[in-house]
């Protein structure tokens, strides 16, 4: 069966009531700011749904908060959005992670060598 990711989806807010729609399996999550288009959390996990609503994304962190946890990924739960990608197991979620993160590198790699070129001819 060919596995593809799942259509984007407003990041929920919690203060709103809402919640996360993605799998309770393994899979690669990724979050990115819907009016930049800048990934702020991507990743793989065995329970999807968990690792997307335990992502720290509000601003309004505590000050023990700060010192000692996780520092939020935004200010702004609004503006993002998630997409996620089923998996079979942990470990084809993470294999796929990592073919993921290769061609992320490979393509802005490509996207820096076309702008280096072009800009010194």
């Amino acid at each position: 069966m060919v596995q593809s990711w799942s259509s984007w989806k407003r990041y929920p807010d919690a203060h709103d009531g809402g919640h996360v729609e993605a799998p309770i399996g393994p899979g690669v999550y990724e979050v990115r700011s819907a009016s930049t288009g800048r990934v702020v959390a991507f990743g793989h996990a065995r329970n999807v749904a968990n690792a997307i609503a335990d992502l720290k994304v509000n601003g309004g962190v505590g000050t023990l908060a700060r010192l000692f946890g996780k520092q939020p990924l935004v200010s702004h739960v609004h503006d993002l959005e998630y997409r996620t990608y089923a998996a079979a197991s942990r470990a084809e979620a993470k294999t796929a992670a990592s073919r993921l993160t290769g061609l992320r590198q490979t393509a802005w790699r490509r996207r820096v060598d076309m702008g280096g070129s072009a800009r010194m001819g």
